[in-house]
């Protein structure tokens, strides 16, 4: 029996209970208010906000985000290996790679 609270279901169930509770309680002792403009707008720091839309690009985040799963992936397989030549060889690829990476 002690069991059954552990299996994947039943553990989702009492969390869905546990914070449907909570969320609950929180409307009910939450303040009232009368709704504005200000409650309804878009909170941009305090400015105006822009009427072109920004249209941020994804070149320097898929570069950064490469960086890291090379550099990360490049420690797993030199810290699960021997120190054999090879895995200087392979170090000394990772380096470049990174090095290329960050130059552009």
């Amino acid at each position: 029996m002690n069991n059954i609270l552990l299996t994947p279901l039943v553990a989702f169930l009492i969390y869905f209970a546990v914070v449907s509770l909570a969320s609950g309680l929180g409307k009910l002792i939450s303040a009232r208010g009368r709704d504005t403009a200000f409650k309804t707008a878009t909170y941009a720091s305090g400015e105006a906000n822009d009427p072109i839309p920004a249209a941020p690009g994804y070149r320097q985040f898929f570069v950064v985000a490469l960086f890291f799963a090379v550099l990360h992936l490049g420690v797993l397989m030199l810290g699960s290996s021997d120190l054999s030549p090879i895995s200087g060889l392979y170090l000394l690829g990772l380096i470049l790679v990174l090095v290329a990476l960050i130059l552009g």
